[in-house]
């Protein structure tokens, strides 16, 4: 595979950004087999967008020969008081998330698995955090903790201050090229770039994808407006010469991660997302109830399930409908569909019931995996989940 295909899979649907294409490009020009990583806290069920969505994006980047490592930050979850502080909890929700992204359809041996708590055991481990800690300030690692899904006033005690050090100590333990993670992550990921070389390691490219906001709607979960602000600009922040044009662009990649943070789906708040194991009716009645305003083309979470999951598993989507109302049409990219929705030539209504069909179609045999394994759900009966 030529290296253009390469990079074109990896800024694929739903890759937000790429920082930096250049340096993506250079690693594939030297590295067959570049290594990537994503990282999870074991803290609750799985929904599309921590489910669904990032198998989608795990799979272009094996395509393009990319060596993933999954890391199961099981003491990270800890350290941010999930399930209760329970860590044989935290374990068990560990192995159930594995379990999605198989159901979801990756290809576990594809992928090496490592656990938190298995790197701890490693003094050189602990040294690459020291590393870190000490060429960063304090300000900057407060700033970081929304990697952790708390605002920089959460900050309760010492070791959420930790983590975000932690989280960049774990690109270079895990000899990571690529940080695949979602925007969220944004802030880790891009302190482990600036500072890799300071401190003897690399600059590692980030790929960071889009995260799915929740089935309510921004006007619901915080209250922001539809509109995005700017995009971050794509290439390395370092390289900005002039200081006021630098701050200004920190300031949008801030209110980008801000925004994607406060309205994205929510486990923590189960109307807001569709679990991957939800049963067919269930995902009917959450979509049914879903925010789709007639039109509505930006910040509408029903478009975004057509963009990020269907039209990447499907290379079509039939809108059927009664024949006064226009009749069944069948949609070939995304584009095409979300041009007709502008117009008004698309009923929300019918919008809602196609996407149900073909999300219910596409989440089949996650439900029938769950079916044949149950003890992995038992976790979440025992246990209420946390934020």
């Amino acid at each position: 595979m030529d290296i253009e295909t390469k990079i074109a899979l990896v800024k694929r649907h739903p890759t937000a950004e790429v920082v930096t294409e250049e340096d993506l490009r250079n690693l594939f020009e030297n590295e067959e087999h570049p290594v990537a990583y994503d990282g999870f806290e074991p803290s609750g069920l799985a929904h599309l967008g921590s489910g669904l969505l990032r198998a989608i994006k795990l799979d272009d980047l094996i395509k393009a020969g990319v060596r993933f490592k999954f890391l199961v930050a099981d003491q990270f979850a800890l350290l941010n008081d999930k399930m209760g502080g329970d860590l044989q909890a935290i374990r068990e929700v560990g192995k159930y998330l594995v379990s999605v992204w198989e159901a979801c359809g990756v290809d576990l041996s594809k992928v090496e698995v490592v656990w938190s708590s298995e790197v701890f055991k490693d003094p050189d481990y602990w040294e690459t955090v020291l590393k870190v800690v000490r060429n960063v300030t304090v300000n900057r690692l407060t700033r970081a903790v929304t990697v952790l899904g708390r605002r920089e006033g959460e900050v309760a005690t010492a070791s959420r201050l930790f983590y975000p050090a932690m989280q960049c100590a774990d690109i270079f333990y895990l000899n990571v090229d690529i940080c695949q993670l979602g925007y969220d992550q944004r802030k880790a990921n891009i302190l482990a770039r600036d500072i890799g070389e300071k401190i003897g390691f690399w600059k590692p490219v980030c790929v960071h994808h889009e995260l799915l906001i929740g089935l309510q709607g921004p006007t619901k979960m915080g209250g922001l407006p539809f509109n995005k602000p700017d995009k971050p600009d794509k290439s390395d922040r370092s390289d900005l010469s002039n200081l006021s044009e630098r701050a200004e662009r920190e300031e949008r990649e801030e209110r980008e991660e801000e925004r994607q943070s406060q309205v994205k789906m929510s486990k923590s708040f189960p109307d807001t997302c569709v679990f991957v194991h939800d049963a067919p009716e269930e995902v009917e009645r959450k979509i049914k109830n879903a925010f789709c305003p007639p039109k509505q083309t930006t910040e509408n979470p029903i478009l975004e399930i057509l963009k990020f999951i269907i039209f990447r598993k499907s290379r079509k989507f039939e809108l059927e409908r009664p024949r006064k109302f226009g009749g069944t049409e069948t949609y070939f990219s995304f584009d095409e569909l979300e041009a007709a929705y502008r117009k008004g030539e698309i009923h929300p209504l019918d919008l809602k019931l196609n996407v149900s069909t073909a999300l219910n179609e596409i989440l089949e045999p996650v439900r029938a995996y769950f079916e044949r394994r149950p003890e992995l759900l038992e976790v979440f009966k025992k246990q209420e989940v946390t934020r």
